[in-house]
């Protein structure tokens, strides 16, 4: 079965090389500003997927990135609006912008005028689709994976974006996930770097820059909170723009934090991950043989692969979340059967499990593709039926309702990943391969 995934993967990602068309600027008449403005921006279809070229300032970035996408920026940001009416007014949310702002570099509100500027829509639509996501039901799962636990000792970095798939445009009945996108950013203040995303949005919290360092991150609700620092959609682009190693990261994120994530940061120099935990005033650095942490049970450590999802293992932190600590037992299901939109931990431990069975199953021999296969089958869940049925009974929640899937190598540029579309998740859909490095080469038509 895996041999046969690997081989069909391989084909699939020569086939996706050899179908590419580039999309020109979507308006025939451009004003000499725009011209200027548009100057290394550019669209490209690759096998039906979008890849975004922005460069230059950020707000150049963020008017190509608007301009270049106008309609499906327009659908996404209008979709999110939606989804936050069902929970919290406009005025709530941009009255959380107001308190975060200040602590925002002003570079990335440059940027978001640039989207704005470019799509024909308002900063503040903008600003209020960031915070619904901010504080959205995400899911996720991201894994670090090197040394021994790897085929070749090199760093694989995996992450799965997981959002609630019903998030729908009102005038077009798009999907947002359906407008999901590969961004290759190459900034004159900044680093490189190449994140899927969706269009209106910098990432969706991840990625991997030209220095080889890579992060994704888990939401994970706590009581520990503030609105008072910086959200985390910028502070992860500030470690895609800046950060030349885990460390620097690491203080990037660990700096003005906010609410309760899990973040795994990973580099590929020398090969080695990290799990990131943090509420508005706790924290926890950890990496595979912290095993206090790690094998705190239920959860068990894995050697050299670091591993998270919407719970925290640090005992202390995970005060700030759920009680009982174990998230396994009865208790916690009966909480999910109560409780499933506040208390869903029993649920995101069958997913820990699920994948965790198949890094277990592969270890010693990931790789780019093996990585991605563990994390698609730990999705799928064959071995675990009640998530299977958690994840059918939970749509619309963001379990594992994943939009995007990917795993990425640092030491070379080789990234492979999958998106969902209309009809299903990212970890059913085909996969495709680009190196981060050809396609920053690459350039404008």
């Amino acid at each position: 079965m895996k041999k046969l995934f690997i081989i069909w993967l391989s084909l699939s990602c020569l086939f996706s090389l050899m179908q590419v068309t580039v999309i020109s600027n979507p308006q025939k008449t451009l004003t000499p500003s725009q011209v200027s403005l548009l100057d290394g921006g550019w669209v490209e279809e690759k096998d039906n997927i979008t890849i975004l070229h922005v460069s230059g300032s950020h707000y150049e970035m963020g008017y190509q990135h608007g301009y270049l996408l106008q309609e499906k920026v327009q659908q996404n940001i209008r979709a999110f609006l939606g989804y936050a009416e069902q929970y919290l007014p406009r005025s709530e949310l941009l009255g959380y912008w107001d308190v975060s702002k200040n602590y925002v570099p002003p570079v990335y509100i440059e940027e978001i005028q640039g989207i704005a500027d470019g799509a024909n829509i308002s900063f503040d639509d903008i600003v209020t689709a960031i915070m619904a996501i901010e504080y959205a039901d995400h899911g996720c799962y991201g894994i670090a994976a090197w040394g021994l636990a790897t085929v070749d000792g090199q760093m694989y970095h995996a992450r799965s974006f997981d959002l609630p798939s019903t998030i729908q445009d009102s005038v077009t009945g798009r999907y947002a996930h359906e407008n999901t996108i590969l961004v290759v950013r190459n900034p004159d203040e900044g680093v490189a770097s190449i994140s899927p995303a969706i269009a209106g949005s910098f990432h969706t919290g991840g990625g991997m820059n030209a220095n080889g360092v890579c992060l994704g991150i888990q939401i994970c609700w706590s009581k520990d909170q503030t609105f008072e620092g910086n959200p985390y959609h910028f502070r992860v682009q500030e470690v895609l723009d800046s950060a030349t190693t885990a460390q620097d990261a690491i203080e990037i994120l660990n700096t003005n934090r906010t609410h309760g994530f899990n973040f795994i940061v990973s580099q590929a120099d020398p090969a080695i991950g990290y799990a990131l935990e943090q509420t508005a005033n706790l924290t926890y650095v950890g990496s595979h043989d912290n095993y206090s942490v790690e094998s705190h049970k239920p959860f068990w450590a894995i050697g050299h692969v670091i591993r998270r999802t919407n719970v925290f293992l640090e005992p202390e932190i995970a005060a700030t979340q759920r009680k009982p600590y174990n998230p396994s037992g009865l208790i916690a299901f009966f909480k999910l059967l109560l409780m499933q939109k506040t208390n869903p931990y029993f649920a995101v431990f069958q997913l820990y499990q699920s994948v965790s069975k198949e890094i277990f199953i592969t270890w010693g021999n990931l790789s780019l593709n093996t990585t991605l296969e563990v994390l698609r089958d730990g999705y799928l869940a064959e071995d675990f039926p009640l998530l299977r049925l958690i994840e059918r009974l939970g749509k619309g929640t963001g379990m594992a309702e994943a939009w995007n899937q990917w795993v990425a190598c640092p030491s070379n540029g080789d990234f492979v990943f999958s998106f969902a579309d209309h009809d299903q998740m990212a970890f059913r859909n085909p996969t495709h391969f680009v190196n981060f490095y050809d396609l920053l080469s690459q350039t404008p038509p």
